[in-house]
């Protein structure tokens, strides 16, 4: 099952989307928001599945499905915590800021909260005041839970994952040293995100969702040109049942609450850095990963980070086109 929120007020109007994201039909009688289907799921779900089986065989009212009207799947959300589950993607950042890596980073998840109360929409520009701040996209996956219990197990936090989608987790490279430096963690470094069009259940991914991991080559392109195909599913330390449970260990995360993988990041054959597109290597989520490869290889970065008027575009395909559909943002001024 595939759900949106199609642009209507500050939370969106609910709608099922086919298999193909050709069409959609509006699910009032589920719930009129997304937050209000999670927030009684045990009822709502069964409604929806009714209503996206009647819209593949055609038997249900339908319009067309356009991603550019859709805003993010919760366009706000009560909660949005961002890990780190490619490890490999750590490292490289922290070395090309001199930092090394600990050794606990590989057993326990690194996580922040980031601002949910408003996100972007996927095909929303990218607001940017000043072009020094180094704006840079980051590829990621994020699930949307139901309720989940204080102190739960991985096997409860991965039973209680609704849905699977994918985000651009805008951040401001260049702000970043100086927020970290003062113990505090991220707060203006980290901008509002924007998520796919299409939140989709564990269940419609088939294989793809497999041992609480997403596999499957994310692309990740900028002004048109490919930069990265990272598979989701390869080299992610963390699982997001493990990272769920993180989330919960103190705290009970309440229907609606957003957890995401951290950048989608491969190594390279050797077990080193990854290679370039243009090299034969999966390349890269994001420009942090371009440009600490360009410094490891030849001491200093060549590649900006984003400009106004740049165009980010990420997605994933299965065997019938798009899964998520698309997240394609221009950078604003």
């Amino acid at each position: 099952m595939k759900l949106a929120s199609l642009k209507s007020g500050r939370d969106g109007r609910l709608v099922v989307v086919s298999h193909d994201l050709a069409w959609c039909a509006d699910a009032r009688d589920a719930a009129p928001t997304l937050q209000a289907a999670l927030d009684d799921w045990d009822r709502a779900e069964p409604i929806l599945r009714a209503i996206a089986a009647s819209l593949e065989s055609g038997g249900q009212a339908r319009e067309r499905f356009h991603e550019h009207e859709a805003m993010s799947p919760l366009p706000r959300a009560y909660q949005w915590a961002d890990g780190s589950a490619y490890v490999n993607h750590v490292e490289l950042v922290r070395r090309a800021r001199g930092a090394e890596l600990p050794a606990s980073f590989w057993t326990d998840p690194l996580m922040y909260q980031g601002g949910s109360d408003g996100f972007l929409g996927p095909r929303d520009p990218i607001p940017l005041a000043d072009e020094a701040w180094g704006c840079d996209m980051e590829g990621e996956v994020a699930v949307i839970t139901g309720d989940v219990p204080l102190g739960a197990s991985r096997e409860e936090a991965l039973a209680a994952v609704r849905l699977v989608m994918l985000v651009n987790d805008v951040s401001l490279r260049n702000l970043i040293p100086n927020e970290l430096g003062k113990g505090f963690g991220f707060f203006q470094s980290k901008p509002a995100s924007a998520f796919s069009p299409v939140a989709v259940t564990p269940d419609e991914l088939g294989a793809a969702w497999n041992g609480g991991k997403l596999h499957g080559a994310l692309e990740v392109s900028l002004n048109g040109a490919l930069m990265g195909e990272a598979d989701a599913g390869i080299d992610m330390t963390f699982d997001f049942g493990t990272l769920v449970a993180h989330a919960a260990r103190t705290r009970a995360l309440c229907a609606g609450t957003i957890v995401g993988s951290g950048t989608v990041s491969n190594k390279g054959e050797d077990g080193g850095p990854g290679r370039p597109i243009g090299e034969g290597g999966k390349g890269y989520s994001c420009l942090a990963e371009v440009r600490t490869v360009e410094t490891i290889l030849t001491g200093a970065p060549k590649t900006p980070f984003l400009r106004p008027g740049d165009v980010v575009r990420i997605e994933m395909r299965g065997a019938h086109g798009s899964i998520f559909g698309a997240i394609e943002q221009t950078v604003g001024e």
